[in-house]
């Protein structure tokens, strides 16, 4: 990890170390284009790695299913070869410039010097939706409340409530069935936002006595001591109470999201998206670019491999900016290998 303030010149300067952004990396390598990933996180991986290194991902080419944490070692290995400089720890506060003469600062003090930018920043800055209940740090800092599974391990023996109805709760209740004692699916109604296949292994683990269904309620209370949990009280609409014995909370209500400073560089920006061209992931100022979740366009899949291929489209996109009088004749991997 970088800590020192540092000045670099690049050609194209990637804002963001999340999966789309690394493989955006490796494209602008087998083009020769240099870069740099810029993260305000400590490490790289963006959510796949801060939010779920072990949960499955099941929708990567390839790889019947690959966990978050292993997706970004593999594009590590990939974009080894061509030695990409991280700026990790500080986020980009401004960027000014334009077409080919971008000037970057982050919140440290590195100055990155590039001729076209890539914002590959995911949903931007993100925290959990936290639920309204009385004492909630206690149980937070004891870790008996997390919003985030990065070892499934913890939970082994336990007696966990999974809270939610759409594809991480679900995705989680089935993983965590697995190594806890009893999981608990609460939902404010008898209806779940998921995968037919998801939908089905819930029921075969609710049938194997796995998983209970705890519907239609909602979160009311917690209780315990010093912040360790014994149970959490949930409540009909009705007013109807339950007091379910648990030792651990998974609240997933989604994210909350902001831009932050991307919103202040002058681009068009909608519901903490950035519209591009799709032809070339464009933004609506000329030279900078946005790739993943916070790219939008008509038809577009909030998907990793979608975003894999919108770092291909704008690298190759990038490439007239930075040789304006070169021809940039596409050659398929398998014939002309990695750059050396």
């Amino acid at each position: 990890m970088t800590t020192a303030p540092h000045t670099l010149n690049t050609d194209v300067a990637i804002v963001g170390a999340g999966p789309t952004a690394l493989f955006a990396a490796f494209e602008c390598g087998m083009l020769k284009l240099s870069c740099v990933l810029i993260d305000a996180l400590d490490s790289v991986g963006g959510q796949c790695a801060a939010l779920y290194p072990e949960k499955p991902i099941y929708d990567i080419p390839a790889h019947p299913a690959i966990e978050g944490g292993a997706l970004i070692e593999a594009l590590e290995q990939q974009i080894a070869p061509f030695d990409v400089p991280r700026l990790l720890g500080s986020r980009v506060e401004t960027l000014e410039g334009h077409r080919g003469d971008f000037t970057l600062k982050t919140a440290r003090g590195d100055i990155i010097r590039a001729k076209a930018v890539i914002i590959a920043a995911g949903a931007g800055a993100f925290g959990p939706n936290r639920p309204p209940l009385d004492g909630l740090e206690a149980y937070e800092r004891t870790g008996a409340v997390q919003y985030y599974v990065k070892k499934r391990a913890d939970f082994t023996g336990k007696r966990v409530v999974v809270a939610g109805g759409g594809d991480s709760a679900l995705d989680w209740a089935l993983s965590l069935s697995d190594v806890a004692e009893k999981i608990y699916l609460l939902h404010r109604r008898d209806r779940f936002r998921g995968a037919p296949e998801t939908l089905s292994r819930i029921e075969q683990q609710i049938e194997a006595g796995k998983i209970e269904k705890v519907v239609p309620y909602q979160l009311h209370a917690l209780h315990g001591t010093d912040g360790v949990l014994s149970s959490v009280e949930v409540t009909t609409l009705e007013g109807a109470s339950r007091h379910i014995e648990a030792d651990a909370l998974l609240p997933f209500y989604g994210l909350s999201t902001d831009l932050g400073p991307i919103a202040l560089w002058g681009l068009d920006t909608h519901r903490n998206t950035v519209p591009v061209t799709p032809a070339t992931l464009e933004s609506s100022t000329p030279g900078i670019f946005a790739i993943g979740d916070v790219a939008t366009y008509p038809g577009k899949l909030k998907l990793i491999l979608q975003g894999f291929s919108e770092g291909a489209m704008a690298a190759h996109a990038i490439h007239a900016i930075v040789h304006p009088d070169t021809a940039l004749h596409f050659e398929y991997s398998t014939s002309k290998g990695v750059p050396g």
